[in-house]
């Protein structure tokens, strides 16, 4: 049989795709996000979705003999980008909603997934009293920082691992060494053989998305003026670099490596090269997709192109949760 899987704050299901790929089957998720539901049922159509918020569920809304618990709680409130707030941030607090779901649901091993800043020593006590609720609840629990370019996703992107298994299994899980030794996957890797993506309809708004058509779907990008924020750096890798972080923000999403590395004119300042300004464009939907190693059949549901970099950007990288999974598995 295979071992069974609760998935909470799941988004879109990057996590759970990647735990299916690796033999578990995802038996319930929770994602209290609307706009996100279509996008997970289209996708895990054996999975029970709960479509609430999660300090309103009980425990027994889960189905039983749960083998493990994934999932990553919302990290706006840890990010480094942001007022790293931490516990004292209603998303922040969520993460405690987590730990009472998991000593309630009783699993083998468990999986919270974070942004680096949680790693911040601003927040050095509150990661100590998150990991002691996971030992009191009887697991033997390891943070680890990777770069999920070093498993086999084409982007830079750090994300802490809190991982823990049962105590009365008796074993501690190692995070598992990179396997890319010779090449780390880039943006040639995803998108040289994507078609050209067409622009957003006006206001942002999706052209369209047909399931049942075989042409490959939400390969399009948001358009409109880019910030001074967002010109305050280069936003373009070329074809033989791993791609930035895809963020959950479509006005913040990486430049195509078709354009030329944006030229700095000054502090903060960069600008675009004049001759080649038309090549200058937002990652599109499926670009970002395939960055963060969702198949080109896992079909993203939305009406406004915003929505859908929200999710992906939300996701954990499908490939890196595959190789956490397989490593879990031999475990229990």
């Amino acid at each position: 049989m295979k071992p069974k899987v609760l998935s909470l704050f799941s988004g879109c299901g990057g996590l759970d795709l990647g735990f299916h790929k690796a033999g578990f089957e995802i038996v319930c998720a929770n994602e209290n996000d609307k706009k996100i539901h279509q996008t997970f049922e289209y996708n895990f159509p054996k999975t029970k979705l709960i479509k609430e918020d999660i300090k309103k569920i009980d425990y027994q809304e889960f189905p039983k003999n749960i083998d493990g618990v994934i999932g990553g709680p919302p990290c706006q409130s840890w990010s480094e980008a942001g007022k790293q707030l931490g516990e004292k941030d209603t998303r922040g607090k969520l993460f405690f909603e987590y730990i009472r779901i998991l000593s309630q649901v009783k699993p083998k091993f468990f999986l919270a997934e974070n942004v680096s800043g949680i790693l911040h020593n601003k927040h050095r006590n509150s990661v100590k009293k998150i990991k002691d609720e996971f030992e009191k609840l009887g697991f033997t629990t390891s943070i680890t920082l990777v770069d999920a370019n070093d498993y086999n996703v084409p982007q830079t992107r750090k994300r802490v691992f809190f991982i823990g298994i049962k105590k009365s299994l008796k074993k501690k899980f190692i995070f598992p060494a990179s396997k890319i030794l010779n090449h780390k996957p880039t943006l040639r890797d995803a998108l040289e053989n994507l078609e050209k993506p067409i622009p957003s309809k006006k206001f942002n708004k999706t052209n369209g998305i047909n399931p049942k058509s075989n042409n490959i779907q939400n390969n399009e990008y948001m358009t409109g003026n880019f910030s001074t924020i967002y010109m305050s750096r280069n936003r373009v890798r070329n074809w033989d670099e791993p791609s930035f972080t895809i963020q959950a923000g479509g006005r913040h999403a990486p430049l195509h490596p078709e354009a030329p590395k944006m030229i700095k004119v000054g502090k903060d300042k960069r600008i675009f090269v004049k001759s080649k300004i038309k090549k200058y464009r937002r990652l599109s939907v499926r670009e970002c997709a395939r960055i963060q190693t969702f198949p080109d059949d896992f079909i993203f549901f939305y009406e406004n192109l915003s929505d859908a970099y929200k999710m992906i950007g939300n996701a954990v990288p499908v490939n890196l949760a595959f190789v956490i999974a397989k490593s879990i598995k031999k475990i229990i």
